[in-house]
């Protein structure tokens, strides 16, 4: 692997910082990697379902691993300078070997970080994974990073909370559990999407020895209340792919039934889009 995917993994693992998040608005192919470079972004990262939607597939591990790392592929290369770390959901894989098989494959992408969550798949139900099964995907993945000399960035997933796994009243403890299980076996950053009470974000950034991620959106702390609650890592996940494809609707709906055109008004232009990737 290259001393700049190193350099990237590097400048990845900085940028977690409590108090002081990084910010991503994360995207799904390389225009939207492009157009979210340009607005001063520090890092990118991509969102399984957007990727999986835009190459015709559903989310939940439905698309085709060498799709999707094709996919992340192309995003590197136009995120430039720009450490980029890729949703894996599972790891695309039936087993921790299977998951090193591809972080190792993801490695060759120039990829500098990797979530690896431990919901099932959509064919294998709702639930999570068995603690010591989803720890051990992680482990493997640091074992495949370390093999391959790079300090990947692996942000460890719990969907307790997203998937409203057991009792409200013990959600908390259990994904304290499994995220420092999964700190134990190499992850270097934690995430909890479906949480935003402050007071468990609180709990959570107090109880695991790891930056915390949240998802973000409408009805979320803003990021400098995060911030003051000591979170590291700030995601929109697939929302700027969900608001995208709204105005998609919006227009096509307009113009069907009304044959206007008032929709496409604030759209960004041709020149600013070929821009990106024609310089003058």
């Amino acid at each position: 692997m290259s001393t700049e995917q190193r350099e990237k993994a590097r400048v990845l693992r900085e940028l977690h910082r409590p108090g002081e998040p990084l910010v991503l608005a994360n995207v799904w192919d390389a225009l939207s990697a492009r157009v979210v470079a340009a607005t001063g972004a520090r890092a990118l990262a991509t969102a399984s379902a957007g990727v999986s939607w835009a190459l015709g597939s559903a989310d939940g591990e439905a698309a085709d691993r060498d799709a999707v790392l094709a996919q992340t592929a192309l995003i590197v290369r136009a995120a430039g300078p720009l450490p980029v770390s890729a949703d894996l959901e599972g790891g695309f894989a039936g087993t921790a070997e299977g998951v090193g098989g591809t972080i190792t494959a993801l490695l060759a992408t120039g990829a500098a970080g990797v979530n690896l969550e431990d919901g099932l798949p959509a064919a294998e139900g709702v639930g999570v994974r068995p603690l010591a099964e989803a720890a051990g995907r992680i482990a493997a993945a640091r074992e495949a990073a370390g093999a391959a000399g790079v300090p990947l960035f692996v942000n460890g997933r719990t969907d307790v909370f997203l998937r409203q796994v057991g009792e409200p009243e013990g959600r908390l403890d259990e994904a304290v559990t499994r995220l420092r299980a999964y700190v134990e076996a190499g992850a270097d950053g934690v995430f909890v999407p479906g949480v935003a009470d402050p007071a468990v974000i609180a709990a959570l950034v107090e109880a695991v020895p790891a930056p915390l991620n949240v998802l973000a959106g409408p009805g979320s702390p803003s990021v400098p209340e995060l911030a003051a609650l000591g979170v590291a890592r700030v995601s929109l996940g697939p929302g700027p792919a969900k608001a995208a494809y709204a105005a998609v609707r919006r227009a096509a709906e307009e113009v069907h039934a009304r044959g206007t055109y008032t929709a496409l008004d604030g759209g960004l232009t041709y020149p600013e889009l070929q821009g990106l990737y024609v310089r003058p």
